[in-house]
């Protein structure tokens, strides 16, 4: 149905939706799980309640109307949050965090302050910023791609400190590993980032627009699943040290792994963690496999291959064999749940191979959706970057610089709003806890 709201209606009417999707996720938290901490370098659950509409007042409050504070104390302490390297991480382990009580009283202050100057945006003075409602979109992205952040938190939580506080659709199970073969993508333009202009908001490592040239190459019809991992890892893929990077050997050794994050052996039988039960890997094994950037290079030596780059990867999605780009893989119809995995209708994967209404033009399936899917590319700026929203001066700079990789795509609590083309997501190449998997390319 075709909406008649303004853009910077809509914009807000997004934004409540956002907020009631963040309050549904923390409901599945039982209430001794607040200062949980499931991912030793992350905040616990707490600081999340705080953070998203501190961030929010910060921004729009504080950030272009010019407005005091709510509360000073609280938009100072859970103002950011931090990297998994970041050398403030020890501040996590802090033991005096404010009540839950006293943080949702303070979250539902800024939300009932916002639904009041939100109207104000339209005229300040912060020309970028308010111009096309960009802070209220800028908030509303914050607050989506922290549903992704919140979702692998509880995922890595106690199965027994989760409650269930919704109807679930059922978790879709396959032992069969389909057949993944290889698809000859030809040479041709990759079209990275957008032009400032031709958005009404992105971020500021999606400008600005650039071409590059992509050889032929060959990729994987779908990503990688739990079934083909299981081979490697039985072939004692995580002892040989010539399939690993430098920096995924030191990792390995460090954590002590032989297998990826997640998956156990109980009564001599895999088992792989999902978001509310673990469950036997034979039931998931057409799942595709969750790892790191570390793991999936080292499987894509053993099997003669290697990763995509992040130009590869978007030649292959909206590329065409003559002339042009698509929107989406499938072409310019809005995302749909016959498009892939995405849209937080799911907590968890689904099989792969059964979305072939995904297909690319080249016929490469499930580019979006079921998982962000690793790159060989380090998160970089593009040409012409600059760090232009001056209240987040460091959302990308502050992870320029190597130990971060492009994934590409979408998981399956990714918003729709996310899956513009133009969007970039990188996590550190080690890290094992996000929705990210990948597919081999040759060539």
């Amino acid at each position: 149905m075709q909406s008649d709201a303004s853009p910077a209606e809509s914009a807000r009417e997004e934004l409540e939706r956002a907020w009631r999707t963040s309050d549904t996720l923390f409901e599945f938290l039982d209430d001794d799980a607040w200062t949980a901490r499931p991912i030793p370098h992350r905040h616990p659950f707490v600081f999340y309640l705080g953070h998203l509409p501190a961030f929010a007042w910060n921004q729009i409050g504080r950030g272009v109307l010019d407005l005091p504070p709510i509360d000073a104390a609280f938009e100072d302490l859970f103002e950011r949050g931090i990297d998994p390297s970041s050398t403030d991480a020890d501040d996590a382990a802090r033991s005096n965090w404010p009540s839950v009580s006293s943080v949702s009283e303070y979250r539902d202050r800024v939300r009932d302050e916002l639904r009041r100057v939100l109207p104000e945006v339209e005229t300040c003075e912060r020309e970028l910023l308010c111009q096309n409602d960009r802070i209220v979109h800028l908030v509303l992205e914050h607050e989506l791609m922290h549903h992704e952040t919140l979702s692998y938190l509880i995922h890595e939580l106690e199965h027994d400190k989760k409650r269930v506080p919704v109807e679930l659709p059922p978790t879709r199970t396959s032992a069969r590993v389909p057949d993944n073969g290889w698809v000859r993508i030809p040479a041709g333009l990759s079209i990275l980032g957008a032009d400032f202009e031709a958005l009404d908001f992105g971020w500021d490592n999606e400008f600005q627009r650039v071409e590059r040239a992509v050889a032929s190459f060959s990729l994987q019809r779908l990503p990688v699943t739990v079934g083909a991992f299981l081979e490697f890892v039985e072939a004692d893929g995580y002892v040989e040290r010539a399939l690993w990077s430098a920096e995924g050997w030191e990792h390995l050794q460090r954590a002590d792994r032989r297998r990826p994050h997640g998956w156990f052996q109980r009564y001599g039988e895999w088992h792989v963690r999902s978001f509310l039960r673990d469950v036997p890997l034979e039931q998931v094994r057409g799942w595709p496999v969750l790892v790191s950037q570390c793991e999936a290079e080292a499987y894509a030596r053993w099997v003669g291959a290697r990763l995509p780059t992040e130009a590869e990867l978007y030649r292959a999605a909206y590329g065409h064999p003559e002339s042009g780009e698509r929107a989406f893989p499938w072409g310019d119809d809005e995302p749909t749940a016959a498009h892939g995995n995405f849209g937080f209708r799911r907590l968890e994967p689904v099989p792969v191979g059964q979305t072939p209404a995904s297909a690319s033009v080249f016929g490469i399936e499930e580019l979006v959706g079921n998982g962000w899917e690793w790159t060989s590319t380090p998160f970089e700026p593009l040409p012409g970057f600059e760090p232009w929203m001056s209240t987040y001066p460091g959302y990308s700079a502050d992870f320029f610089g190597g130990a971060h990789n492009v994934v590409f795509g979408a998981g399956w609590a990714t918003h729709p709003r996310l899956l513009r083309k133009s969007f970039r997501n990188w996590y550190q190449r080690w890290y094992p806890y996000a929705a990210t998997t990948f597919r081999c390319a040759r060539g």
